[in-house]
């Protein structure tokens, strides 16, 4: 009698898989410009050559040099040093706004999702109404009318985030309560909180981690949009939405005052997509790079 022999499977990777599954230039640069944000938003303050806020009136609009490596803009501040400490606003709302909307996004979809009935009616109705005006623009008539600071703009934009979480953990719980080891565990007595918790969310969670990623993006987009119009952060603030806005009028005499902020948001952003896409693909055992 013949037959094939196949190797056990060691849980290693052959050397082709692992070829693979290696992050490609675009993902590890990716990492690394993430992982620079991080660095600056920890330890900003360090590693900026000049204080954020510093002016000097006698060294305004120079153009890059070994001094300034961005310049300066009309009050002499070093804008270079300013997007290294504005990395710090740049990261932690954002991130606050991400993580608070998984958890919110997370505990109402799978409830929603599992319970059904009045329960998934109640919560889809809040997530019609928070989908029925654009977000952004209910951020800013908040913010603005309540004149409200950096943390309000956060919290606001976190309740605005949550629903499009609830939406999608609530179709993939759906999706997961229809199969037969739910139905299995129900015959066997498991409770529901236990079947949700134990089972069901960790089978969501690449979708979880991919959609916190890209909350942060979206986020980090719309709190630098508030701080373009001024709202949320002082004038003269290191944030990069600030900065952009006020480089505007500087852009004929020192462009970096504007391209720089932009740049850093536009890299930050999709950097974390990215990354958000790459990690998403490993939690699921897909491998298309």
């Amino acid at each position: 009698m013949t037959g094939t022999i196949t190797a056990p499977d060691t849980g290693l990777l052959s050397p082709r898989r692992a070829r693979r599954a290696r992050p490609g230039f675009v993902v590890a640069a990716s990492f690394v410009i993430v992982a620079l944000v991080v660095l600056c938003a920890l330890a900003g303050n360090q590693l900026a050559p000049y204080p954020a806020g510093k002016q000097d009136l006698m060294q305004t609009l120079e153009l890059p040099s070994a001094a300034h490596l961005l310049g300066t803009d009309d009050l002499g501040r070093d804008v270079f040093s300013r997007i290294i400490v504005g990395a710090g606003s740049a990261l932690a709302g954002p991130l606050v706004i991400a993580l608070g909307a998984m958890v919110i996004g997370t505990l109402l979809g799978l409830l929603a999702g599992y319970r059904g009935g009045l329960v998934e009616t109640i919560v889809m109705r809040w997530v019609d109404l928070m989908y029925a005006v654009p977000q952004l623009l209910i951020a800013i008539v908040i913010v603005g009318v309540l004149n409200g600071s950096y943390w309000e703009a956060v919290l606001v934009l976190v309740i605005l985030t949550a629903p499009g979480d609830t939406r999608i953990i609530r179709g993939a719980t759906i999706a997961q309560r229809r199969l037969p080891y739910v139905e299995a565990l129900r015959v066997l007595g498991v409770p529901g909180r236990r079947i949700l918790l134990g089972h069901i969310w960790p089978t969501l969670m690449p979708l979880t981690v991919a959609q916190t990623f890209l909350n942060f993006a979206t986020s980090l987009v719309s709190l630098a949009s508030l701080s373009f119009l001024g709202l949320g952060v002082a004038p003269g603030a290191a944030d990069w939405g600030r900065m952009l806005a006020e480089g505007r009028e500087l852009i004929a005499t020192n462009p970096w005052t504007a391209i720089a902020p932009g740049v850093a948001i536009a890299l930050t952003a999709a950097s974390m997509n990215i990354v958000g896409d790459w990690l998403h693909e490993r939690l699921t055992g897909r491998n298309s790079r």
